[in-house]
C-alpha cells in the first residue's frame, strides 16, 4: 500500500504529492499526524490552530468516505507513528509534499532514513511555494536579500505554465477502500475547541479588485483574510497566483513576498532566533517586563496599538498594517527584544508562519533584509490618521476608547524615538 501524508497541505484538489501518488498505481492511503511535539509547546490550551486543523481533518474525511476511503489520524510523535505503521502493513512506498522550516526538515530527514531501513521510498514534492530557495538566485549563484530584486528575478522565471494545477479528480479510483476511521477529539489531544469564526477557502472577486486600495485600511475588509489557510495549505498557492495576476498586481507581489521570506528562512538558518544581521545581536534591549505586559494585553495608550493587540488576542488574526505599527511600538517606542513580540505572535497568531513572522518582525526591528535600517520608526498617530482616520477600527478593538478608563500612554513617542535613535546607534558602535 502507498501512503500519502498531509501535513501543511489540507486538501484534496491541487494537491502535488497527492497528485503523484494516485498516478502511482497502488493503493493510496492517507495519513494525517497530530504530531505530539509541536502540540506540547503550543501554550494556550484553546488555541485556535489546533481547532482549525481539526475542522479542515474532519473535512478531509468527509471528502474521502464519498470515494469509499477515509483519512486515517494519529496523535503523537511522527517517528513512532511511522514504526507502528510499517509493523502493521506492508508499506511500498510514502508521498508527501516538502516543508522548509528547520523542525520539519530534521522529522523528514528521520523518517527518510526509517523508511529506506524497509525499503519504501520517501517521495516529496514541491507544494508549498511557486520556486524554491535553490530556484531564485542571483546571477553568481548566490541568494537575494533584498526583495525588489529578488521579485524582479521570481518574475523572469515565471511562466503561466507553473500554475496549471494536479487535479485529483479522475484518479479518485486511486484511494484505498477503507471502512470509517476514528479521529481523536480536540480533548483527546490535550485542547478544548475553541469557536473562532475562520473565513472561507475563497477570496471575494471584488475584495481582489480593490485589494492595492484597500489593504492598507483595518476598518474594511480590504484584504483576502486567506492567509491561515496559505499557512495549512487548505487552499492552493498555485489558484492564488492564477487569480492575482488576472485581477491584482499588488496581491501578486504579496505572495512573491510570501515566497522571499522562505527563501530567506532556507538560505540564512540562523535568523530562527537571531538577526540576520549578526551586527544587531549585540544590542542590549530595555525589556521592560511592565511594558511588554500593557503591550500584549493592549493597553499601551497609544489606540493604534492596543485595537491591534485586542484584536489578535480576541480573535488570532491581525490586520497586517496594524501589525507593522505595533512590531514598531514594542520595539523602537518601548525597546524590547523584537523577539519577544515575535514569540508573542507565534503564540496567538492563528496564520502564524515561521518564516512570514520573523522576517516581519526583523523589519520592525531593523535588523533583517532590509534596505531601510533602525531608523524607520512608525508614529502611531500618523499612522491613525492616515489608516484610520475616524477611528472605526480604534472604536471596535476599544469599547472605552472615549472615556477616562481608557490608559494614558506608557511613553512620550516623540521622546521614546528619539531614545531609540541614539539606543542604536550607541549599541551598533559598542564593541
Amino acid at each position: 500500500m502507498t501512503y500519502f501524508w498531509f501535513r501543511r497541505d489540507l486538501r484534496l484538489e491541487d494537491n502535488v504529492g497527492l497528485w503523484h501518488a494516485l498516478n502511482e498505481g497502488d493503493a493510496v492511503q492517507c495519513l494525517f499526524i497530530f504530531d505530539s511535539e509541536i502540540l506540547s509547546k503550543l501554550e494556550d490550551k484553546d488555541d485556535r490552530r489546533v481547532s482549525f486543523i481539526h475542522a479542515q481533518i474532519r473535512r478531509l474525511k468527509k471528502e474521502l468516505q464519498k470515494f469509499g476511503s477515509d483519512l486515517r489520524v494519529e496523535h503523537g510523535s511522527p517517528i513512532e507513528i511511522w514504526r507502528k505503521i510499517l509493523n502493521e502493513e506492508s508499506v511500498t512506498a510514502v508521498f508527501c509534499n516538502r516543508d522548509y522550516e528547520a523542525y520539519a526538515q530534521k522529522r523528514d530527514g528521520t523518517i527518510h532514513d526509517l523508511l529506506e531501513e524497509h525499503q519504501v521510498g520517501f517521495n516529496q514534492y514541491k507544494d508549498h511555494v511557486i520556486f524554491e530557495a535553490q530556484e531564485v538566485l542571483k546571477d553568481d549563484g548566490t541568494p537575494y536579500t533584498v526583495f525588489t530584486p529578488f521579485m524582479r528575478k521570481w518574475k523572469t522565471h515565471f511562466q503561466s505554465s507553473m500554475l496549471e494545477g494536479k487535479p485529483s479528480e479522475g484518479l479518485t479510483s486511486g484511494f484505498a477502500s477503507t471502512e470509517a476511521l476514528p479521529i481523536p477529539s480536540n480533548e483527546d489531544l490535550g485542547f478544548v475547541k475553541n469557536e473562532t469564526h475562520f473565513p472561507d477557502r475563497r477570496i471575494p472577486e471584488d475584495i481582489l479588485a480593490s485589494y492595492h486600495e484597500t489593504r492598507d485600511l483595518p476598518y474594511l475588509l480590504g484584504t483576502s483574510r486567506l492567509s491561515v489557510h496559505l499557512r495549512f495549505g487548505t487552499i492552493s498557492i498555485r489558484s492564488l497566483h492564477k487569480s492575482a495576476i488576472d485581477k491584482n498586481e499588488k496581491y501578486w507581489n504579496e505572495l512573491i513576498w510570501r515566497e522571499f521570506y522562505q527563501m530567506i528562512l532556507v538560505q540564512f538558518p540562523h535568523v530562527v532566533g537571531g538577526s540576520f544581521r549578526p551586527q544587531y545581536d549585540r544590542l542590549e534591549w530595555l525589556n521592560n517586563e511592565e511594558h511588554f505586559q500593557a503591550w500584549c494585553e493592549g493597553k499601551t495608550g497609544f489606540p493604534i496599538v492596543d485595537a491591534g493587540m485586542r484584536e489578535l488576542n480576541e480573535t488570532g488574526f491581525m490586520h497586517n498594517r496594524v501589525r507593522m505599527i505595533v512590531s514598531s511600538f514594542l520595539v523602537k517606542d518601548l525597546l524590547v527584544d523584537w523577539r519577544w513580540g515575535e514569540a508573542y505572535f507565534a503564540r496567538k497568531l492563528i496564520d502564524f508562519e515561521l518564516a512570514s513572522n520573523n522576517g516581519g518582525w526583523q523589519w520592525a526591528a531593523g535588523c533583517g533584509c532590509d534596505a531601510a535600517p533602525y531608523f524607520r520608526i512608525f508614529n502611531p498617530d500618523s499612522q491613525t490618521k492616515k489608516f484610520d482616520p475616524k477611528f472605526e477600527y480604534i472604536r471596535k478593538w476599544i469599547p472605552e476608547f472615549d472615556s477616562f478608563d481608557y490608559p494614558n500612554p506608557i511613553v512620550d513617542h516623540k521622546q521614546a524615538r528619539l531614545r531609540a535613535l541614539d539606543f542604536y546607534k550607541k549599541e551598533l558602535k559598542r564593541e
